[in-house]
């Protein structure tokens, strides 16, 4: 078991820079802002957004201001299709695990059409990020290809309720009745429940922090489907970029001010942190380290620009000091955004 940990830790820090969450519009802006006079010329932006200038500098300045820039970002689109599957993956579709007909209670269940072993297969479940407010499970099969198609892995990945539709403790209650449904049904797809990995970035990485200190925490299970027999336990996790402790999210540097009304943390648990400690500390992965904790590899970037760096940092030393496995890959001078 230690040896397929091992394995998925190493494998997914190896792709680490491919499932980065996409970045506040006006942290863009910014960096390509080189001479910082608040507009955009053709030269300023990346190679591969320069078809776009005409379509985006509505006003036919020659420039792009920052109103035109956030406009084109935040354009409606067509509804995200669900991406194809790689040839040599079965899918499983939009799996009800709370025994409710609400689609941000399913889950996509992937396997490997051809077994590497003639065995039950490691699990990789991932759970997306987007503030708690945005995302979905669609997002996850460009990262957990790599995996089934070496015919090693299983995997999933993870809808869960978003704070406009619930605040806390909704999302863990939804992820925790998710991994208790796949351990209801390992046996029938062939994976083992003992082999569970636990995968997220940004809000996903918050959400993969909690499911690995709260196994024995019974006020945030919840009692969302028929699985209740099952635990919610998890082998290991990688955190990438995720909050770990809410109340000192506003002391550091950030595109965001996380004590805000508006700021996505309060939005998930329905009022300014300040004002809510005692929930806010209830939310945080922080709150429950202990020593019999799971294995965690945390992922950040020292320039994180929308989480700060401080939150890797102190779960790494709460979670070391409790006598936890806990790799540690801060990358300096990358934003992880």
């Amino acid at each position: 078991m230690k040896k397929a940990i091992s394995l998925v830790f190493i494998s997914i820090l190896a792709l680490s820079a491919s499932s980065l969450f996409a970045k506040d519009p006006k942290q863009i802006f910014s960096e390509w802002d080189k001479d910082k006079n608040g507009k955009l010329s053709l030269e300023e932006l990346p190679r591969n957004a320069r078809p776009n200038f005409k379509r985006v500098d509505t006003n036919q300045d020659g420039t792009i201001s920052l109103a035109e820039h956030e406009a084109f970002l935040n354009r409606p689109r067509q509804p995200r299709r669900e991406r194809p599957i790689p040839e040599g993956i079965k899918a499983f579709r939009n799996l009800p695990y709370a025994q409710t007909k609400n689609p941000r209670q399913t889950l996509d269940l992937f396997l490997p059409e051809k077994r590497a072993k003639d065995t039950l297969l490691p699990i990789i479940v991932y759970i997306h990020g987007g503030g708690w407010k945005n995302g979905s499970k669609e997002s996850a099969m460009g990262k957990l290809a790599p995996y089934l198609a070496t015919g090693s892995f299983a995997a999933a990945s993870i809808n869960y309720r978003l704070s406009g539709e619930s605040i806390w403790p909704a999302q863990i209650h939804d992820c925790k009745a998710a991994i208790r449904w796949l351990k209801g049904n390992a046996k029938k797809h062939g994976f083992d429940p003992g082999r569970m990995a636990v995968w997220g970035n940004s809000a996903g990485g918050h959400l993969v922090a909690m499911l690995g200190v709260s196994g024995g925490v019974k006020a945030l299970e919840g009692k969302l489907g028929e699985h209740l027999d099952q635990d919610s336990r998890i082998s290991c996790v990688v955190d990438f970029c995720g909050p770990t402790h809410f109340l000192s999210m506003g002391k550091f540097p950030s595109n965001i001010d996380h004590d805000a009304p508006n700021s996505p943390e309060s939005q998930l648990l329905g009022g300014a942190l300040q004002e809510n400690k005692k929930v806010a500390r209830k939310a945080s992965p922080i709150t429950y380290v202990t020593k019999d904790d799971a294995p965690t590899l945390i992922v950040h970037g020292s320039k994180d620009p929308l989480v700060p760096f401080n939150q890797a940092e102190i779960f790494h030393k709460a979670l070391t000091e409790a006598g936890v496995k806990t790799p540690f890959s801060g990358w300096k001078g990358w934003d992880m955004a």
